[in-house]
């Protein structure tokens, strides 16, 4: 009998770590209209020091707006776990992601900045591997947008990407990455919609605060955002396909690092290490789960 017991007591404990492990945050908005944030705490392995990151902080360019504000060490080294980075306590799953947020504009200053704002979730699993949707601007460029997925094994990555040029309706490119196999793969039909996107006069990632989201589901992912002037939701990819889409739960997050090794598609030299402590300012971050 005292065996069994302590066979429940331990499977029972087992149940308990995997369901703290792998707890899921319900429905959220952080405003970031306090000091500390209430879903997300602070991660970096670069250099502790205070100005990296503040919140409810006044907008620059919106006194009214308290946001997170998001400042890179020029004495980081370059890498993504290297500069501020906020993290959700828990994990997320299926479900549509949302911001509002504001990139640096480092080009009067600093044109060929190798610096990157990541708006994404991330989570590598010893089994399963990695699970990573992303958003990303490069700020030597901020017409350009990156979105995609990253999945499989350390080692064995593989991506599914979409690089876009907003102000001027361009998409440079829609592939499937396999690093492991140096393979690259055009993407066509359902997976490469829509086909062409139309040009938002102006556009500038860093001229203003704008809306992105992405709606992950098991099957397929949309990545879009609020069009500035109308507010129509712009559909930059609606991606359906049987690779690339991750299947497990990930952390949800936004951090901003240097890059030394990742030019902006319009900017083969935009590799320098920042100069300044350019400011990424995130006015909220909200999660839906399906």
């Amino acid at each position: 009998m005292r065996f069994f017991v302590s066979i429940l007591i331990l499977f029972t404990s087992m149940l308990h770590s995997d369901s703290q492990e792998l707890a899921l945050h319900e429905a959220f908005r952080e405003e970031f209209s306090d000091k500390k944030p209430t879903f997300f705490h602070y991660g970096s392995t670069g250099r502790k020091v205070g100005f990296k990151w503040k919140s409810g902080q006044p907008a620059q360019t919106e006194p009214e707006s308290k946001v997170l504000s998001l400042k890179i060490n020029p004495k980081d080294e370059a890498g993504p776990g290297k500069g501020p980075e906020f993290i959700s306590k828990k994990f997320t799953h299926f479900g549509t992601y949302s911001t509002r947020l504001k990139v640096p504009d480092p080009r009067a200053i600093q044109p060929n900045v190798g610096a990157v704002v990541g708006y994404f979730t991330y989570h590598n699993d010893e089994e399963k591997g990695l699970s990573e949707v992303d958003f990303e601007w490069l700020l030597a460029d901020p017409e350009v947008i990156y979105v995609g997925t990253w999945t499989g094994e350390s080692g064995k990555l593989k991506r599914i990407g979409r690089t876009i040029n907003l102000a001027k309706g361009i998409v440079y490119s829609t592939e499937f990455r396999d690093d492991h196999f140096m393979q690259r793969e055009d993407l066509t039909g359902l997976q490469n919609l829509p086909e062409k996107i139309e040009a938002i006069e102006g556009f500038d990632a860093s001229a203003q605060f704008h809306t992105y989201g992405f709606d992950w589901h098991s099957d397929r992912i949309r990545w879009w955002m609020l069009h500035p002037t109308t507010a129509d939701t712009v559909v930059l990819w609606d991606y359906q396909g049987e690779r690339g889409i991750p299947q497990h739960p990930s952390k949800y997050r936004i951090n901003f690092w240097h890059t030394d090794n990742w030019s902006v598609e319009t900017n083969p030299l935009s590799l320098e290490k920042p100069k300044k402590r350019f400011e990424l300012e995130v006015d909220w971050m909200e999660y839906r789960p399906f």
